[in-house]
C-alpha cells in the first residue's frame, strides 16, 4: 500500500509521519510511533487494551486505521505521566487504590478514566461503572478500578456534593 503523510497531534505534540494509512492505530501507534503502551488483547474492540483517547473520546486502536487520526488528535498513556516524570492525579489513583494488577488493562483503564473525568468531572459511580464497562480486566473484580477512579474525581474537586 501506498504511504500517505499523517498530521496528527500525539500527545499534545504535532507530528507529521508517513505511514500506511490502512494499518490499525494500535499497530502504527506501538510499531511506528513507538507508544508501547498501547496494547493489544483481542483485536475485535472488545477488550479495550488497546484504548486511546481520539479527539477527547476513548476510543480501541484495533478498530481504528492509521489514516483516521489525519488533522486528530492521539492520547496514550506516555502522554498522561507528567513531562517531569512523575504520575498523573488518575494513575496515582490507580496506585493507590490497589488498582494495578498485573497492569495490561491498565494503560486502557487509566485512559477510559481520564475520557469521562475530562467530559464530566463530577461522574456518579455508574457513570463511572458504564465509561469502565468496555474494558476487561482478569485480575480484579472491577470495585478497586471503580474505587481509583472516584480517587481521581474527588482528587480533582469533582466529588458531588
Amino acid at each position: 500500500m501506498e504511504q500517505i503523510c499523517i498530521n496528527f497531534n500525539l500527545n499534545g505534540h504535532d507530528v507529521s509521519v508517513m505511514a500506511d494509512p490502512n494499518k490499525r492505530l494500535v499497530d502504527f501507534l506501538r510499531e511506528d510511533m513507538g507508544m508501547t503502551s498501547v496494547k493489544e488483547g483481542c483485536g475485535e474492540g472488545e477488550c479495550g487494551a488497546c484504548t486511546v483517547i481520539y479527539n477527547g473520546n476513548a476510543v480501541t486502536s484495533c478498530l481504528m486505521l492509521a489514516g483516521q487520526v489525519d488533522g486528530g488528535s492521539v492520547v496514550t498513556l506516555e502522554g498522561v505521566t507528567k513531562e517531569d516524570g512523575t504520575l498523573d492525579v488518575i494513575q496515582q489513583a490507580f496506585v493507590d487504590a490497589g488498582a494495578v494488577q498485573c497492569g495490561y488493562c491498565t494503560p486502557g483503564m487509566v485512559l477510559s478514566a481520564k475520557a469521562l473525568l475530562d467530559k464530566n468531572p463530577h461522574a456518579t459511580k455508574a457513570e463511572i461503572q458504564r465509561a469502565m464497562s468496555g474494558n476487561l480486566c482478569r485480575c480484579t473484580g472491577y470495585a478497586k478500578i471503580v474505587k481509583a477512579v472516584e480517587m481521581a474525581r474527588d482528587a480533582k474537586g469533582g466529588a458531588n456534593a
